[in-house]
């Protein structure tokens, strides 16, 4: 699974051939199918782009997002690491010295019309090395074929989205709300929840704060208020994964859950009339919601970095980044790819997420010891809102593993 999000089932090379430099490309599949796969995004863009470049050939890669990054990282560890890899995490290969700054490899207009906040998360200590390739937020979507039906307006606070489910509940309503935190993207749902509580996995400095008072208490209400009283549906929270739950919105079974853009498309597919609003906090709307980013990155060891660089500021052209987030429903990661869709009818359906964007909080990528956190919380946070289950124990525990990972990290 990507960052995002996004499933991704196929794989392939783009163009071949020799010429005073060749630039190798690693990157991931945002398709679901032959007729939409990333390789015919790239296929046309290095076409373009090799067109008016013709001392440099450039070959891509494309995999799966379940291959990828071992792809990247078994490169690597054989000593051929590509020229740039486009996946899910970029702070290890930073950490140990194997990449570019976005400075070596950017030119000044290119790297200012980065979005902030997703190009300070690209950031090792002050250094940008992960240059956001793709963005993504999420907003609470509801069924308002299922909210008519039980006179009802979508909840701006918890204790109005518990309301609701227990209205749809009474309705029949399958999953009233779907709160996937299986092991597929549990730390998505997690970070959401979080942030709506009030904090969030870090603090502003990016020390894990886990088990603050305020995650416990999100937990408590989670366990207490929504998983206790049945609203949540015949899964056990702990064994529902995305995927399942957006299949049960697009099936008309899930009164509410949270959502990126892609359950819009697969939604409308089957027919579902759905609204969108922001996730609603504790006392009101919560003051931050998730962002997600998916990364470039350049690798030193060819030594190639003025072909990189000119090839990579092609890249991140505006026509090239609205191409690839109207083909797939993501966001823009420059300011004015952003601001084209903000006032440009045919990308209406994406304001909602455009909109959180500026309060958006992204996972701690920074912090190399993330990965290892994030799988931790995917297997143990369904722990915390199970009969019985204690959330602070719980939380407490993933706090203590993430900062002995971060403490090896340094």
């Amino acid at each position: 699974m990507s960052a995002l999000g996004l499933t991704a089932v196929l794989g392939g090379c783009g163009s071949t051939g020799s010429s005073d430099v060749t630039l190798r490309l690693v990157a991931a599949d945002y398709g679901d199918s032959p007729a939409n796969s990333s390789k015919k995004y790239w296929d046309a863009l290095v076409k373009d782009y090799e067109a008016k470049h013709p001392g440099v050939k450039v070959e891509v890669s494309v995999y799966p997002w379940t291959d990828v990054d071992s792809k990247v990282q078994a490169m690597v560890a054989a000593g051929h690491a590509p020229d740039m890899a486009q996946v899910g995490a970029y702070a290890d290969y930073a950490a140990r010295g194997k990449l570019y700054s976005a400075d070596d490899v950017l030119s000044i207009p290119v790297q200012a019309d980065l979005v902030g906040q997703l190009a300070d998360a690209g950031e090792l200590r002050h250094v940008q090395y992960g240059i956001p390739f793709a963005a993504s937020t999420r907003v609470l979507f509801y069924n308002k074929t299922l909210f008519a039906g039980a006179g009802l307006t979508p909840p701006t606070t918890w204790s109005e989205l518990a309301a609701d489910a227990a209205a749809l509940k009474a309705k029949g309503v399958k999953y009233p709300y779907a709160l996937p935190l299986g092991p597929e993207e549990a730390q998505a749902e997690t970070m959401q929840w979080l942030l709506s509580g009030g904090s969030g996995y870090t603090d502003d400095i990016g020390t894990y704060t886990i088990d603050s008072p305020q995650n416990v208490q999100t937990f408590d209400w989670l366990r207490d208020d929504l998983v206790g009283k049945g609203l949540t549906g015949p899964v056990a929270p702990g064994h529902l994964n995305r995927a399942d739950a957006f299949a049960a919105f697009a099936d008309g079974k899930v009164g509410m859950l949270n959502g990126h853009p892609t359950l819009m498309q697969q939604a409308a597919k089957k027919g579902v009339k759905f609204g969108m609003v922001p996730m609603p906090g504790r006392n009101g709307r919560a003051k931050a919601t998730m962002g997600v980013a998916d990364w470039m990155m350049a690798f030193k060891q060819n030594g190639h970095r003025d072909q990189i660089g000119d090839f990579l500021d092609f890249v991140y052209d505006r026509k090239n980044v609205l191409d690839f987030s109207r083909e797939y429903d993501l966001l823009p990661v420059t300011s004015s790819a952003s601001d084209a869709m903000t006032s440009s009818a045919q990308d209406k359906a994406l304001r909602p997420f455009l909109d959180e964007l500026p309060l958006a909080q992204l996972y701690p990528v920074g912090n190399t010891s993330w990965a290892q956190v994030s799988a931790d919380v995917k297997k143990q946070i369904g722990q915390a809102v199970a009969p019985g289950g204690s959330p602070s124990a719980v939380l407490g525990q993933l706090q203590a593993t993430a900062s002995t990972a971060e403490s090896a990290a340094r």
